[in-house]
């Protein structure tokens, strides 16, 4: 009886044709690699990170920060003649600044200055919100969703309390008292940001915690997590190096969800007189001082709706890409892989078919039923 030959399946397989080398696919990457990848892929993503970090900057070095000075010769507060009826002097072609880029008020204060400072308490406050939310929500989901039980029970009725109260009545007055504290104490105006960002954050917590608290619920029955226990790990170890990093995509996209409703909150606290006083400035006061010139001077409210408008999108577009980077089951289709791979399925149709997980090879296929043909044909 003839034994079978094994038949070498060629290695262009799990290579590139053109170049030899390794599919990408195939490459071993860490999670963090996977997550720039994918993130780094999506290009709404990367867009609203670029004008997001250039609002950042233009808002940070125009006016500066604290005792270092900004490039811009006009502060928010200072008055001067309205120059042409006030109207922006912003110019594309040619490229131009001009004395008041986004025009000037009836007192003839530079619209460009004030815009700037309300996009720097803005931010500080969106950050603030982001930082102080982000914690509460993970600290309180992650406990009532481990230990279950009457910890359960107290965080997730305290939740209930404070997401059935308005966020907007409870943002509005929080963010009062901080600035009577602020006031009472004769703080400095950034004390009033960093307050106002304090109090908010403590109201926007409750969302984010529910969804930590499903997230924990679902992956402290798992078994690695099993596995930790009967290894003896303490709930502090099975927290914060099993649980804990499994959750980080859906925290990460969350806070930013946060922080684009922050900063709508702030403005709509600072456009009803609740959140930033004078003599300081913030988006939604402009657009509140401003609301009578709408019809006569109305770039007076394009800037601040610009910016505001901005800042809140490219978050949204952000957390739409963080989503996606840390969702597995998210694959870019790629058109040109997907023709390499086709070019390499019609030139190995067998060597990939063996490649196949859960499928025989087809040449060891081919091989077993010439052995069970030779056994038939000799009658054994």
């Amino acid at each position: 009886m003839s034994q079978p030959q094994p038949i070498d399946v060629p290695q262009q397989v799990e290579q590139n044709p053109q170049t030899g080398d390794k599919p990408e696919d195939v490459r071993g990457k860490s999670q963090g690699q996977l997550v720039r990848q994918r993130f780094f892929g999506n290009t709404g993503a990367v867009v609203s990170l670029i004008v997001l970090l250039f609002i950042v900057v233009l808002s940070v070095t125009s006016l500066g920060v604290g005792p270092i000075p900004g490039w811009w010769k006009w502060n928010p507060d200072a008055t001067g003649t309205v120059l042409n009826g006030g109207r922006p002097t912003l110019s594309l072609l040619p490229p131009s600044l001009g004395e008041h880029p986004f025009g000037q008020d009836n007192l003839g204060r530079d619209l460009f200055a004030m815009a700037m400072q309300g996009t720097q308490y803005s931010l500080v406050v969106m950050i603030v919100v982001g930082l102080i939310a982000g914690l509460v929500g993970t600290v309180v989901g992650g406990l009532s969703g481990y230990f279950r039980g009457w910890t359960e029970a107290v965080l997730m009725r305290l939740t209930d309390v404070i997401i059935i109260i308005p966020l907007v009545i409870l943002a509005a007055l929080l963010g009062r008292l901080a600035i009577s504290w602020v006031r009472t104490h004769d703080l400095p105006t950034f004390a009033t940001v960093i307050a106002l960002g304090l109090l908010i954050g403590l109201a926007s917590w409750p969302p984010l915690a529910r969804l930590v608290r499903g997230e924990f619920l679902t992956l402290r029955e798992r078994e690695f997590v099993d596995a930790a226990r009967l290894a003896g790990a303490s709930s502090g170890r099975i927290i914060f190096k099993h649980i804990l990093p499994n959750t980080v995509g859906v925290i990460t996209v969350n806070i930013t969800l946060l922080m684009s409703s922050a900063i709508l909150l702030e403005t709509a606290l600072s456009y009803l007189g609740l959140g930033i006083q004078a003599p300081d400035w913030s988006l939604g006061r402009l657009i509140s001082e401003n609301q009578t010139a709408f019809a006569t001077r109305p770039w007076l409210f394009w800037w601040p709706g610009v910016f505001i408008v901005a800042i809140a999108l490219t978050i949204n577009f952000i957390g739409d890409g963080l989503r996606d980077a840390f969702d597995p089951r998210q694959r870019k289709f790629n058109p040109k892989r997907a023709r390499e791979t086709g070019e390499r399925t019609d030139q190995y149709p067998d060597a990939l078919t063996a490649s196949e997980p859960g499928t025989k090879p087809a040449v060891n296929a081919g091989a077993e039923t010439g052995t069970r043909g030779d056994t038939g044909r000799d009658g054994r």
